[in-house]
């Protein structure tokens, strides 16, 4: 395989701003992807800014930045994008002044509790919006809990629809698993923040401040990463290193119902392509 893209699309144009996933992209669990911290050193150093946006909401920004520098990879926190800041930063925008009650772990509390939002631990308290992410200390009683604000009328955001979360030796069921059981007993569909909505990939071009077609998605997955993308207007690109092989990354992008505009192996030949890209229209 070449840096040449898999597909044949139009030419993209040179970026202004790299959005990068993070497990399957850059790394996977607490293993470098080979050629990722070279990557990004000499993006930074090509002016690119690169940006990190994850659908993972249990860690904070500076905890995502603290894991990607401990694998040499530069990361700066005012630059990552989680679900859970995307979460808070929606809630604030459209719930301001609610409590909440959350179903999740520490990193979409603290987004929540820094937006300036009053978290309700009392299960009879009055809440006007639940928020709901992959919570690995689930209890039958958070279940009956959020079940029932949300027949009570409170709003429900869902920081990302994952259906399962990789770990090491095999798979936990996502936050979007916990959700299926919340709106199987409700009927309640929630707002979801994380890809492949909108929601997540604008919020970071209005904090990058470049237009969706100046910045480049870049992810492993087509039904997260490339989907968002494509939904908001911007070019993705697909490598496979995670979800996609070269013989299988057509059928899967097809199954998505997202084609990337570029598929390459990983690192170091994304790195060329840029670079290419660059040459050519300086």
């Amino acid at each position: 395989m070449t840096n040449q893209p898999l597909s044949s699309p139009p030419r993209l144009r040179k970026p202004k701003a790299l959005m990068f996933d993070l497990d399957g992209t850059l790394y996977r669990g607490d293993e470098r992807i080979p050629g990722a911290d070279r990557l990004i050193s000499e993006l930074e150093s090509l002016g690119l800014p690169c940006w990190y946006l994850t659908n993972n909401s249990t860690r904070t920004p500076s905890q995502v930045a603290e894991h990607l520098n401990r694998m040499g990879i530069h990361a700066d926190a005012a630059r990552v994008i989680t679900s859970a800041s995307a979460a808070a930063h929606y809630a604030r925008e459209n719930y301001d002044g609610r409590s909440a009650y959350v179903v999740g772990e520490y990193g979409l509390r603290q987004a929540l509790a820094e937006a300036g939002f009053r978290l309700a631990e009392d299960s009879e308290e009055k809440v006007g919006l639940v928020v709901q992410g992959i919570d690995r200390e689930l209890t039958f009683a958070k279940i009956k809990t959020a079940v029932r604000h949300l027949f009570s009328g409170a709003d429900y955001l869902l920081t990302n629809p994952d259906l399962q979360l990789p770990v090491e030796g095999g798979v936990l069921p996502g936050a979007g698993s916990l959700s299926a059981m919340l709106q199987a007993a409700t009927g309640v569909e929630p707002v979801v923040i994380g890809k492949p909505s909108t929601i997540l990939t604008n919020y970071a071009l209005d904090k990058a401040g470049v237009s969706a077609e100046e910045a480049w998605v870049i992810g492993d997955n087509p039904l997260t990463d490339i989907a968002a993308g494509a939904a908001a207007g911007c070019p993705a690109l697909l490598v496979l290193t995670g979800v996609c092989t070269e013989d299988d990354w057509r059928r899967r992008c097809e199954a998505a119902g997202a084609m990337p505009d570029a598929v390459l192996p990983g690192p170091n030949e994304l790195l060329d392509y840029i670079r290419t890209i660059i040459q050519t229209q300086n």
